[in-house]
């Protein structure tokens, strides 16, 4: 039988992640690259997990990953379960059948994951958890980032934001239960605020997540406590981007937008741009295109055989809290933006000026030095 969400959180949050660095994250550099299309290019299966609730999977991820495998002489085939578990494991079957050498997957709940990482257990093909640990699963290697270190951030720049405001109301936002990386989100949220609720530095109004990560849900659940709270709130703890974006529009609705720091994650077009529109204070950055390489080399060093090159990659350990096991992994640190540093993390591989500077943000872009 498939686990709760309830049964996920008391999971995710009661046990530990244990994590031992045994080395730094350089990434080897990638020979010279090879045609993927030559006649027998290891095929490399790639399913990402949905387009709907961040921006990041398709604008990101998925060229990202797709050119880092291509630069290793590996074929991939990239495509995308649309938050459909069914539809996740179709493509896994359909991927299998096709004999690709190494699966990298980002599944929309761990218990799919689990499954199909015991599916590709039995045909002898290794398994990356790309970006989500499969709760229970059992894949051979896992590439994320440390996402109780993004939760943290994101709670130091609230608290930040509403220093000077003592019992200052705040409410969470969070994401989806099914996804372990929203509860090691929360708990990192939790670690650091925490004493300034316990304090009565901030005012905790209420928590919520979100089933699927769904913004549409998340602009009713926070309409809904807002107005059960008499119109007031202010800070909001978001957990990404496209949350941030659902609470921003009630904000706007109520006159509040501006007015309230609102976090995020992921560093996306639209949460870059509210930024320097002043509707949200500050985003995580994580960066992608190291993610998308380090999957790519272990990906590659799977299909030569060579598990040597790939446990010396994935220094880390972190251990799945239902199974118990500690599985090889790949974590890297995220970096908090605010109006501040978003220069930083405009660019090739990132997110363009371009993309962010248009219209009325052009004045905006100039006054931070940003071109584009």
């Amino acid at each position: 039988m498939g686990r709760t969400p309830a049964a996920l959180l008391a999971v995710a949050l009661g046990l530990g992640l244990l994590l031992v660095a045994c080395g730094n994250n350089a990434l080897p550099q990638p020979g010279p690259q090879a045609d993927p299309t030559a006649a027998g290019a290891p095929r490399v299966g790639v399913i990402l997990p949905e387009t709907a609730t961040s921006a990041r999977w398709a604008h990101f991820d998925q060229p990202m990953l797709r050119s880092a495998l291509q630069r290793r002489g590996l074929a991939p085939i990239i495509q995308n379960a649309q938050g459909d578990a069914q539809k996740f494991a179709q493509i896994a079957d359909s991927m299998l059948s096709q004999r690709v050498e190494v699966l990298i997957i980002a599944a929309p709940s761990g218990d799919v994951g689990a499954t199909v990482e015991q599916q590709a257990a039995r045909l002898g093909v290794p398994v990356i958890d790309y970006d989500r640990l499969s709760l229970g699963g059992s894949a051979d290697y896992y590439v994320s980032f440390d996402h109780e270190q993004v939760g943290a951030l994101q709670a130091r720049a609230l608290a930040a934001a509403l220093r000077g405001r003592p019992g200052a109301q705040v409410i969470e936002i969070g994401g989806s239960l099914t996804d372990y990386n929203a509860a090691l989100v929360h708990r990192g949220q939790t670690r650091t605020l925490g004493p300034h609720y316990a304090a009565g530095d901030l005012r905790l109004v209420s928590s919520r997540f979100v089933d699927g990560w769904d913004n549409q849900v998340a602009g009713q659940i926070f309409e809904q406590l807002l107005t059960a709270n008499g119109g007031r709130v202010d800070g909001v703890l978001a957990a990404n981007d496209g949350l941030a974006a659902a609470v921003i529009t009630v904000l706007q609705k109520y006159g509040l937008a501006g007015a309230v720091p609102v976090t995020g994650q992921d560093s996306t077009v639209d949460g870059l741009r509210a930024i320097l529109q002043g509707h949200q204070s500050s985003t995580v950055f994580k960066p992608i295109q190291q993610e998308a390489d380090t999957a790519a080399e272990l990906a590659a060093a799977l299909v030569r055989g060579d598990t040597a090159a790939a446990d010396a990659l994935a220094t880390q350990r972190v251990a799945d809290p239902v199974s118990g096991r500690l599985v090889r992994s790949v974590l890297l640190a995220p970096q908090l933006i605010t109006r501040d540093n978003i220069k930083s993390v405009l660019g090739p591989g990132h997110v363009r000026a371009e993309e962010i500077c248009g219209g009325d943000l052009a004045g905006a872009c100039r006054r931070l030095g940003i071109s584009g």
